[in-house]
């Protein structure tokens, strides 16, 4: 406390801050409590939890049920919904009052930490970790680590915990839990919170002296002095004590007991929740998890005022917890499993390997004994050969158990096996010389128990039929000598396999790094790729480069993933299309869009103003799904959405025919309007640069891009009409088309979610900085990030971290993401891809570092295992500032492959050191 401090006073809702004028602080230095949930908010809590669990199957009625009965914003209901569909996805129900739940999951340090989710409080729950707590802690003899939330409790288990999650239940029960969280208390940082709390208030402690304030530290100081003064034992040294604290009959020590038990937290309420615990009426269910749900996020990162012990927050296990982000829905079914994979791997790392006999001599003893059928097909004949040696010296012998496989044991294991199985015969015979003597002294129960502890290290998870068929033992026997190991933390049990019908049994050490294996598996799984290998995804997601047989099929794919993309009008066919489909014929591209699917336009963002006379060659020219004209019409501003008429008095009359009689062929529209050829042809070109006509072919358009001198010329009309082919429509909806506007907050809804999943179906993982190169009549990244969130939430798309070195939200197509892993592990091939700087996959500058490559229909890049070497710029080939000197070949055969028709071939190579415009 400083002068600066200042005191804080609350009037009618409002805080109101004061000089505090020098004075001391009135905060104490230790740390206090937080103030509990009341019982009835806790019962509507679990309340709310069970009417969205009824409603989880049907998103849209959970979401509008929140927002009508919680009365939180539609946002804020989606979130809850996601976020409460994730945890029921992965404990199976959502907790309540009524039902509980109990989640256990390894740390990153091997050990293990226990998640109770029982909505009832902090008072609640605090009473009941710490009772917990206690009960732990003369069970194992280890002192536990514990927190209390309102809604769950979190115990960190130490190495020496294994127990099975059912048996929580029967640890405390309703008539010893006074007695038992009374001594908790006594332990716990709350009581000498609370009792210096009490002895100021009874005045027994002074808060001044000679007129001035007593400092915070030295109350504290005087409260302790009271302290070992009415109650000794709560001071004295540990190993002076043995059995409970007896708590003195002193007015102090009682009201300090009474505040904890029924203020601090509720005795009464927790006694009434064993009782129905015990009744049947509160269920805990119960899992082993690989990773903790995210209900238990919370209580992992909680705040000190929710410690129920004095560690501080820098040393406390759940630390070395690596929590996720909010799970996809798909991984949140499947994320408590553990990866076959990890446990065939620990299986194969457990089992012994045997080189030479010696080392089969350890593996027997370490193993306890093997079998015939446990042997690898591969390993029987070379590891009979080396027991021969084993069996000669007398170290090993074969024992044959009745209705069993013959054992193969250990000298020093023989006599932990006669205990076990004394009907055994052993061929050949070994003495006391040879066998083991540190057996003699244990019993039939023990030497069981090492026999099975030494197979479990051996034989990973495992069921107790299994362990005891070898022996000939009886199950139940078994599954006794396993519960010994349990209680010794050696053992723990669960259903570890997929499917797993019955019970298995494993050893802990191997169990912690099975967890660990799968979470490695998790994370390379979600592990984000380079911008090369993301590179290298999009030209095989393209086609690009590849061996494709020509096909309308494989046309139309590429057509459909570069819908609303400007390309300059001579590149579709020269470079775009050709790079796709190396068979490609401009026929074939006449006939998709004859079928009708897409059309052809070109964009105009900007108000009607002034313009060339007709389309060049590198007008920009994009394709649309002809069913969703509508959709991305809508998305144009409302004045060029609004424009249908041109510049010209010819273009008016050719757009009122359009409007009138629909799709028209040019020798009708001649017919029709009267117009001279030439007049009609240049209002038709104005038409088609306005974007507010299109052709149903690409033939029209290539006629269009020709001069006119060379359309006319006599070997030009020998193979195609000097009529403008295929027929013309109107791309721009007429004036009384025009949707209601009450209609257009959803038709603009609807037109974002398309342009979503068509730049999805573009890109296959889609994020802000990807988008830089396409139109500019597309919606803002907000308004898409919206609906990329809406998709995932669906279950339509995945939301993460798929490329690296880009910040922000990433959305990807499940199906890319199998694809991206897949280009990952595949690693660099010394693939080139040669693309045209007017493709829509030039991101150098964009996605690869560097300066961006000019969108001119001259100019191209090549790509080396994804990442841009060099570049044709204006005449010249340069290479890009860092690329590796051997990645580039003979100048002359690269300016050849690279440069453009009618560009000069073999011109010198240059370092590039500048930067280029912006596209």
């Amino acid at each position: 406390g400083t002068n600066s401090w200042r005191m804080l006073r609350i009037e009618r809702g409002t805080v109101r801050v004061a000089d505090a004028h020098g004075q001391p602080p009135g905060i104490p230095f230790w740390l206090g409590e937080a103030p509990a949930r009341s019982v009835e908010l806790s019962r509507a809590v679990s309340d709310i939890r069970r009417d969205v669990d009824e409603r989880l199957d049907d998103r849209e009625s959970a979401i509008a049920f929140l927002v009508d009965e919680a009365g939180i914003s539609p946002s804020a209901a989606q979130q809850l919904v996601d976020y409460l569909t994730e945890a029921r996805r992965l404990l199976g129900v959502l907790p309540t009052q009524e039902t509980l739940v109990a989640e256990r999951f390894f740390d990153e340090s091997g050990g293990m930490q226990l998640v109770v989710h029982a909505p009832f409080g902090s008072r609640v729950n605090r009473a009941w970790g710490l009772a917990l707590r206690k009960r732990f802690c003369r069970q194992f003899n280890f002192e536990l680590q514990a927190a209390a939330l309102e809604d769950s409790i979190v115990l960190s288990l130490g190495p020496t915990h294994s127990f099975p999650l059912e048996e929580i239940q029967g640890y405390l029960r309703a008539d010893t839990v006074r007695e038992v969280l009374t001594q908790a208390i006594l332990q716990a940082p709350m009581f000498p919170t609370r009792w210096r709390w009490v002895a100021s208030t009874a005045l027994a402690i002074r808060r001044y002296r000679n007129g001035r304030k007593v400092p915070p530290q030295f109350q504290r100081s005087d409260s302790d002095d009271l302290l070992a003064l009415v109650f000794p034992d709560q001071v004295a040294c540990a190993e002076n004590i043995a059995g409970d604290r007896q708590v003195p009959d002193h007015p102090l020590v009682l009201q300090t007991l009474d505040d904890c038990l029924n203020e601090l937290m509720d005795i009464g309420g927790l006694e009434a929740l064993l009782r129905d615990m015990a009744a049947g009426n509160v269920e805990i269910l119960t899992r082993d998890l690989t990773t903790p749900s995210p209900l238990a996020q919370e209580i992992i990162s909680a705040r000190p005022y929710a410690f129920l012990d004095d560690a501080p927050a820098e040393e406390r296990r759940t630390r070395a917890i690596r929590t996720r982000n909010l799970l996809d829905p798909e991984e949140a079914a499947t994320i408590g499993r553990l990866d076959p994979e990890a446990i065939s791997q620990v299986c194969l790392e457990a089992w012994p390997e045997a080189r030479t006999p010696d080392e089969l001599h350890d593996g027997l003893t370490l193993a306890g004994f093997l079998t015939i059928p446990e042997l690898h097909p591969a390993d029987r004949l070379p590891w009979t050969a080396l027991l021969a040696p084993l069996l000669a010296d007398r170290r090993a012998t074969v024992v044959a158990v009745p209705g069993g496989h013959p054992l193969w044991v250990s000298a020093e294991r023989l006599a932990q096996l006669q205990l076990v199985c004394p009907q055994l015969t052993a061929e050949p015979p070994i003495g006391t010389a040879h066998a083991g003597r540190r057996s003699e002294a244990l019993s039939r129960e023990q030497a069981l128990r090492d026999l099975l502890r030494s197979r479990l290290e051996t034989l990973g998870p495992v069921t107790a039929s299994v362990l005891a068929a070898p022996l000939g033992v009886p199950v139940a026997d078994a599954e006794i000598a396993l519960l010994a190991l349990e209680v010794e933390g050696q053992a723990m049990r669960g259903r570890f396999r997929t499917p797993a019908p019955l019970e298995e049994w494993c050893d802990r050490r191997l169990l912690a790094r099975i967890h660990r294996y799968t979470l490695k598996t998790l994370r390379r799984a979600v592990e984000p790729v380079s911008p090369a290998a993301y590179m290298r995804f999009l030209f095989r997601w393209h086609q690009v480069g590849a061996d494709q047989v020509g096909s309308p099929a494989g046309l139309r794919a590429a057509v459909n993933r570069l819908i609303a993309f400007p390309v300059p009008a001579a590149a579709w066919e020269g470079s775009v299309l050709t790079a796709r489909d190396r068979a490609f014929a401009p026929a074939a591209l006449d006939q998709l869009l004859a079928g009708g699917e897409f059309l052809w336009m070109r964009p105009v963002v900007e108000a009607a103003g002034p313009q060339r006379l007709g389309p060049i060659r590198t007008t920009p020219i994009l394709f649309l799904e002809r069913q969703q004209l509508a959709l991305w019409l809508s998305l144009l501003p409302d004045g060029n959405r609004a424009t249908v008429v041109g510049r010209s008095v010819a273009a008016a009359q050719i757009h009122a025919l359009l409007s009138k009689h629909g799709a028209m062929f040019f020798v009708d529209l001649l017919r029709v309007s009267g117009l001279p050829r030439n007049a009609a042809e240049a209002a038709l070109r104005e038409l088609v640069a306005g974007g507010q006509v299109s052709g149903d072919g690409f033939a029209g358009l290539r006629s269009l891009l020709l001069p006119a001198a060379q359309r006319h010329a006599p070997e030009w009309r020998r193979s195609v009409s000097a009529d403008l082919p295929g027929r013309w429509s109107l791309t721009m909806p007429p004036l009384d088309s025009i949707p209601n506007p009450s209609d257009a907050p959803k038709l603009r809804r609807a037109a974002v979610e398309h342009v979503a999943l068509v730049l999805l179906e573009r890109y296959g993982v889609v994020f802000r900085s990807v988008l830089q190169r396409e139109s500019r009549f597309l919606p803002p990244w907000r308004e898409l990030a919206q609906a990329l969130r809406r998709l995932e939430a669906r279950g339509k798309i995945r939301g993460g971290r798929f490329v690296a070195s880009f910040g922000g939200e990433q959305f990807a197509l499940p199906e890319a993401i199998d694809y991206l892993r897949g280009v990952r592990h595949a690693g660099n091939q010394d693939s080139e891809v040669i693309l045209s700087a007017a493709d829509p996959l030039n991101l150098t500058g964009i996605v690869t570092p560097g300066d961006k490559v000019p969108a001119v229909l001259r100019n191209r890049v090549l790509y080396r295992n994804g990442i841009p070497v060099g570049a044709w710029l204006r005449g010249d080939f340069v290479r890009f500032a860092g690329a590796p000197s051997g990645a580039i070949g003979s100048t002359a055969l690269l300016s050849a492959a690279i440069a453009p028709e009618g560009a000069p071939t073999g011109a010198p190579t240059r370092r590039y050191q500048g930067s280029f415009a912006p596209l």
